[in-house]
């Protein structure tokens, strides 16, 4: 037998505390931005659990948050290179005055709110972690919790981490739905913000002297790659505003849109085909009356909001969580995901990071649950993780 599996032969999670844990951590509000909360509580609570350091970085002076993310370290006893597990501590909202309610093994919200399981199962099961190492006094290699602000809202508590913080070579973001799952594979993303330039006139009086930016737009938007384009790429176009009043010829119009794709190529073809069409549609304007007060222009803004990630089967970082499962009898599925999160860029910072599934459900919704089981097997995952010298 392996020793890992020997190792936790001999171990029990407690699984109330790691209930009481997790109801402690969500009850802790912590919407996107309103962290701090949340922050004191996890620097106390491993503070009580021996860590070896921890650290707030200056992230908060990027993302607006009330704190900064968390770097907390343990020293192992194993002659082992670290990892480490990531998780987020910000919540979607609503998440004002969440009360925690139990039936057997399942969590809900008793409100109207959600009940915060992205990403307090995570959490919890890390705390859980070091709580039963430490109990039984089991040997492991040096570890390592990164815990990010702002996730919820465009992964700003990642993108603004120094990666330099971060001594592991490679680690596991415990953040996705379901359960016994492991995501290897995610798409990278641009974030486009297209402005049309028309001009303004009374609608009534001089309508001719106008461009309407809100037909050349729709115009654009017409002819515009839309929805899944193939099994690696989607596009969308998520909200426009623009116009001032019925009886103006409106001036500007703003659309926020996105292109995803999981082969960069096709990101940076796709996201051309729309700059493109834009800018094609405003050349072919012209003026049916030859009184417009101008011409349209068209400006798009492309942003890099995260790079793609992919994990082979066949690397260390997957190799170990593979071995892990084995050794306490979980079989996992291997799975390419359709959405960014901190992975992509912990990812994109040169540090691979699988994406492991903890066991919530019906997120980012006030239906959402969460089984205290599969916080057990993810917390026995994480000390399989953490004590076998296979890898």
């Amino acid at each position: 037998m392996p020793w890992s599996s020997w190792g936790q032969s001999k171990m029990n999670i407690n699984r109330e505390r790691l209930a009481e844990t997790f109801t402690l951590l969500c009850e802790t509000d912590s919407p996107s931005r309103l962290e701090g909360r949340m922050a004191k509580l996890l620097k106390e609570k491993f503070t009580q659990l021996g860590a070896k350091e921890i650290t707030e970085d200056d992230s908060a002076t990027k993302t607006g948050s009330e704190c900064g993310n968390l770097i907390i370290r343990f020293d192992g006893n194993l002659e082992l290179e670290p990892i480490f597990f990531s998780c987020h501590m910000d919540t979607v909202e609503p998440a004002s005055g969440i009360k925690v309610q139990r039936d057997g093994d399942i969590f809900t919200s008793a409100g109207e709110t959600v009940l915060g399981s992205d990403d307090k199962s995570g959490i919890a099961a890390c705390i859980e972690l070091i709580e039963t190492l430490q109990e039984n006094g089991t040997a492991h290699r040096p570890l390592e919790f990164v815990i990010t602000t702002c996730e919820e809202i465009g992964l700003l508590g990642a993108k603004a981490l120094d990666p330099t913080h971060i001594n592991a070579k490679e680690g596991y973001a415990l953040d996705s739905t379901g359960f016994a799952k492991v995501v290897i594979q995610a798409p990278a993303a641009n974030r486009l913000t297209i402005t049309v330039n028309g001009v303004a006139a009374h609608a009534g009086l001089h309508p001719e002297w106008g461009i309407n930016a809100i037909t050349i737009a729709a115009t654009a938007l017409s002819r515009c790659p839309n929805g899944r384009l193939d099994t690696e790429t989607t596009a969308n176009f998520g909200t426009i505003s623009g116009g001032a009043a019925s009886n103006i010829v409106p001036e500007k119009v703003v659309i926020e849109g996105e292109v995803r794709s999981h082969q960069v190529d096709k990101l940076r073809t796709v996201t051309q085909e729309i700059e493109q069409t834009f800018a094609a549609v405003a050349a072919e304007w012209s003026d049916p009356t030859g009184e417009a007060k101008g011409s349209p222009t068209i400006d798009v803004a492309v942003h890099n909001d995260f790079p793609a990630m992919l994990l082979k089967r066949e690397s260390r970082t997957i190799q170990r969580v593979e071995e892990a499962a084995k050794s306490i009898n979980l079989k996992m599925a291997y799975e390419k995901a359709g959405g960014g999160s901190d992975a992509n860029i912990f990812n994109g910072y040169g540090l691979p990071t699988a994406i492991i599934a903890t066991g919530m459900t019906n997120v980012h919704s006030t239906d959402e649950c969460c089984d205290l089981q599969d916080m057990v097997d993810l917390t026995r995952l994480l000390i399989s993780l953490s004590t076998s010298t296979t890898f």
